[in-house]
């Protein structure tokens, strides 16, 4: 009778400590998480953000994350002095490029996107990891938020991770895109009915966890993507209609307790000449700025039509830098009417040129990213129909005029 006593006063004291455990999947800490800090059997409590931490099963507990070296110093060589203005050079000379020519006046890179899907075609990859050619590289999908977290609190890396150790391989600046953007959100998110505390912490996980997983690894982060209409009204998204405009501050200082180190983005297309949403965006440098908000950069995309460039480019960027932030090109590519004619391609070449030649004339402005390099894997032609050959190497992974353009603008 004694020996069932006992046991059975041990099996009491064993079901609290059952019951206070989070089962796989379960969070297990956090700020500001009062549940259990323990995991079941056979998963680890991993540690994804100051706001996060999850009970993974411990076969799965992801390695910590890398960090990217700084990437090595600009080739010592001189770029050309002259390239024939009609056509680009048909092969780049060791030691030219348009990273290494954009380090050469003291910009911090010239970069392209690139995409998973792409990682698998040679010739593509063999100018992609070309430092030369490529200082920086921008995941187009991988980092947002339908890729990274597509259930609530359950994160997955695995392809955002690929891009960034490749970042790392070839000694490359990796830009995070991005934190907080009304698109390619996952349904949960959008149509979750979240009162504002609940989007608060959701907010402030997400980001913390995707920008803690980088830490150290990413130059800059396009912490908020898009948060404009083109009149200059805020965009109406669950996060606007939720919080209005202080979800932009939530994710902001969120992603600076993640990675004091890393510069924080806001990011928008239609804002790089003068336009009611140019000055949207500069109300809102000035706001947070004022407030103390963390904001180290303007990210003016440049997703701009053949012939049709705005005008005051250069002044537009002074703009944004005068109110103390820096500024880059982050997703440029200049798209025309297929088919696409001598005309067009010389024009596009003089387009390039003339937005290049903006950013090298502004201290402020440290660098543009295409918007990936080749017509062969460009975003254009699925999005706008009839119109495309946006991108400085055509389909066959040969450069265009523009990339000539692109050149004469670093020269400027």
């Amino acid at each position: 009778m004694l020996r069932l006593t006992s046991s059975f006063v041990l099996l009491a004291a064993l079901i609290p400590r059952a019951l206070s455990q989070s089962p796989v999947w379960g969070q297990c800490g956090g700020i500001g998480w009062t549940g259990p800090t323990t995991c079941a059997s056979g998963t680890v409590c991993t540690e994804y953000s100051a706001y996060y931490s999850q009970c993974i099963p411990s076969s799965q507990a992801p390695p910590p994350p890398t960090t990217v070296a700084p990437p090595p110093p600009p080739p010592t060589s001189a770029p050309p002095t002259s390239v024939p203005s009609t056509s680009a050079p048909s092969s780049t000379p060791t030691g030219t490029g348009l990273n290494a020519i954009a380090k050469s006046i003291g910009k911090t890179y010239f970069g392209t996107a690139t995409d998973n899907s792409e990682l698998s075609d040679a010739p593509y990859t063999a100018i992609l990891d070309n430092i030369n050619e490529f200082g920086q590289i921008t995941p187009a999908n991988s980092m947002k938020w339908d890729a990274t977290e597509p259930s609530r609190g359950q994160f997955t890396f695995t392809n955002a991770d690929a891009i960034a150790n490749l970042a790392k391989k070839n000694g490359q600046l990796l830009r995070g895109h991005n934190c907080v953007w009304y698109s390619q959100l996952p349904s949960w998110v959008s149509n979750g009915g979240f009162n504002a505390a609940t989007l608060t912490s959701i907010i402030q996980t997400h980001c913390s966890t995707v920008v803690g997983r980088y830490k150290g690894s990413v130059y800059s982060w396009d912490v908020v993507n898009e948060p404009f209409n083109d009149d200059g009204t805020w965009r109406t998204d669950v996060f606007y209609n939720t919080l209005g405009t202080s979800y932009v501050s939530i994710a902001l200082q969120a992603a600076r307790a993640a990675d004091p180190n890393a510069k924080l983005y806001i990011n928008d297309y239609n804002i790089e000449g003068q336009s009611a949403k140019t000055t949207a965006m500069l109300n809102l440098v000035k706001s947070l700025k004022q407030q103390g908000v963390p904001l180290d950069g303007i990210g003016l995309q440049g997703h701009f039509i053949v012939g049709e460039l705005p005008g005051n480019l250069q002044q537009t960027l002074e703009q944004f830098t005068a109110l103390g932030v820096e500024v880059a090109y982050t997703e440029l590519d200049i798209r025309m009417s297929l088919p696409a004619t001598q005309a067009s391609l010389a024009q596009q070449q003089k387009d390039y040129q003339t937005v290049v030649t903006a950013c090298t004339n502004v201290p402020g402005c440290v660098g543009v990213t295409i918007w990936d390099f080749t017509d062969k894997y460009s975003w254009v032609p699925n999005t706008f129909s009839g119109q495309g050959e946006a991108c400085p190497w055509d389909q066959n992974l040969q450069k265009k005029p523009a990339y000539q353009g692109i050149v004469s603008g670093l020269e400027a």
